[in-house]
């Protein structure tokens, strides 16, 4: 049998113990690894087609997987005016006036990445923004992807004089006199304005996604979980899946809003037969509330400004059904619930989901058993940014993963508390924030991600924001509750085997054995024992999926 790939003069990382596996190499064959021993045993396995790449000492981990992100829409969104790097509203000011100068007579302006916090005490509105953006279509994403600022002219072409009312918590915010002042909260009123402006070709969106893709490949994933299923996107994963150009394993999950009905409920079951090679659809995702900083999240105490009272379903009865739906059909669910009421109402539905002793099961995603049977749908409830003690308990008692992305807490909160998203919550509900220690340490299954484009994709950055929970731009200030940091191990763990136990896989992923798949993430050092403010600058020398490089660096040529 034909061996592709030979790995040499490795240092084998196994995250389940911590430490380095007796073998120094290993062989691939048909995507998976065929055979580990030392390099002469393994150099015999190789012939004259075999790609044998000495890696020289070289960490090998198995494959780094997101937790959750969003590829086609970030290809999409990260494709305008970059203003994450903006602190303060001058600076914002500037990028933007630079950017109207180098646009065409009537073209829109697409920006991403605004901070709130850049607005201090004034309301975000687009009036902050003026004279700048005069006569200019403009749509400003916020940092947190639930929201934008629409310029004037952009709320004229779009016809939006008013505020309107929809079917979820969504929201044209408006003044004391009835006008738009700009902000749109969540997508249905975004969606207003963003119907209008010019959209990019199949073939733009389909070059974007790609090389947003080879990039996370390069960053060393090798799979995400995919929290959205939009318009063509599994059309597009489909097509560079056969064109051989899709770097990552994808696991999709496509979304279910408020009000869905059983034709539609059906649709979203029927979807899960839906796979290529090397992505597949699993899961449906669901929001519960929007975010802390917008004022649309749901807490059991309203925020500093009265808001964040409201669940992103009217009728929140209406999520618990559908869970149990879901569940009982065998489809995994992925609930965004990010204030304490969000996250005990979800934790709620799916206590009453499974209380009738029922399991229901789902396949794996190469559809093999696990000792005859298959395994339990794993629900899961993402972000869960502020909760109190007794509904950390309640995530290992109910078997539901928690995906945390750490580096939010990094990089838009404060450790002084004064960032827009503290100050809203205040110090109580602050000193809560994303308790990744607690629910490690409670039992429950935590599963690390970016969130991207909310928050850089790099896993070794991820992976170091969950350690020393620092501002990524500037690791000398001071940890955001350093008390919830992971280990380093833990960290390692949250994206191999936590991310296969997540999606009903660790028997084929997640550890470097024999018959495991061969997804691999090489490094130039040992990523245990780097110190977490020097971990996202490790090299990564090689990425490995389904036993073919999608990334390898020079020195490995």
């Amino acid at each position: 049998m034909r061996t592709p790939l030979v790995l040499l003069s490795a240092r084998l990382l196994d995250p389940a113990s911590g430490g380095f596996l007796p073998q120094t190499a290993l062989a691939v064959v048909d995507g998976r690894i065929a055979a580990l021993g030392d390099d002469r045993t393994i150099h015999e396995l190789a012939d004259a087609a075999t790609t044998v790449i000495d890696l020289k000492g070289a960490v090998v981990t198995p494959g780094l997987v997101d937790g959750h992100l969003h590829p086609v829409t970030g290809a999409e969104l990260t494709h305008g005016l970059d203003l994450s790097g903006c602190t303060d509203l001058p600076s914002v000011r500037a990028a933007l006036a630079a950017e109207v100068t180098a646009l065409a007579p009537g073209a829109w302006l697409h920006a991403w990445g605004l901070d709130p916090n850049v607005f201090g005490d004034r309301p975000v509105e687009a009036a902050a923004l003026a004279p700048v953006l005069d006569g200019v279509p403009a749509l400003l994403q916020m940092f947190d992807a639930h929201s934008m600022l629409a310029s004037p002219r952009a709320l004229e072409l779009a016809g939006v004089d008013g505020p309107r009312t929809f079917t979820q918590a969504a929201e044209v915010v408006c003044d004391a006199g009835g006008r738009p002042t700009g902000l749109l909260l969540e997508d249905a009123a975004c969606e207003l304005v963003e119907r209008v402006a010019p959209q990019p070709t199949r073939t733009e969106r389909r070059e974007r996604l790609a090389a947003a893709l080879r990039a996370m490949a390069a960053s060393g994933l090798t799979g995400g979980h995919a929290m959205d299923a939009g318009g063509d996107s599994l059309d597009l994963y489909a097509a560079l899946d056969q064109a051989g150009e899709l770097p990552l394993r994808l696991r999709v999950a496509p979304w279910c809003q408020p009000g869905v009905d059983r034709d539609g409920l059906r649709e979203l079951v029927e979807l899960q037969r839906w796979r290529g090679e090397l992505w597949r659809v699993d899961g449906v995702k669901l929001f519960m509330d929007g975010t802390i900083d917008n004022g649309t999240a749901w807490l059991e105490r309203p925020d500093c400004h009265g808001e964040s009272t409201h669940a992103f379903w009217p009728d929140p009865a209406h999520y618990t059904q559908v869970i149990g739906d879901l569940h009982r059909a065998g489809v995994p669910t992925a609930t965004h619930a990010i204030g304490d009421a969000a996250v005990r109402h979800a934790l709620d539905s799916v206590a009453r989901a499974t209380a009738d002793g029922t399991t229901a099961n789902g396949t794996t995603a190469d559809g093999t058993t696990v000792n005859g049977t298959t395994p339990p749908v794993r629900h899961r409830i993402e972000h869960i940014e502020t909760v109190p003690d007794d509904v950390v308990r309640r995530f290992a008692e109910l078997g539901v993963i928690a995906s945390m992305q750490p580096t939010h807490c990094c990089d838009f909160t404060r450790a002084d508390h004064t960032d827009n998203w503290s100050r809203r919550l205040g110090e109580e509900r602050a000193d809560r924030a994303w308790r990744c220690r607690d629910l490690w340490d409670a039992g429950a299954t935590v599963v690390l991600g970016s969130d991207w484009p909310i928050a850089p994709y790099p896993p070794l950055g991820v992976m170091a924001g969950a350690r020393h929970r620092r501002p990524t731009r500037d690791l000398a200030q001071p940890p955001h509750n350093p008390g919830q940091a992971l280990t380093a191990l833990e960290a390692l763990r949250a994206m191999t085997v936590n991310a296969a136990f997540a999606a009903g896989e660790e028997h084929v992923t997640g550890r470097i054995a024999v018959g495991h798949r061969a997804d691999l993430t090489v490094l130039a050092t040992d990523p245990l024992s780097t110190p977490a403010t020097e971990l996202a600058g490790v090299p990564v020398l090689l990425t490995v999926l389904d036993g073919r490089p999608t990334h390898r660096a020079d020195r490995l040529s």
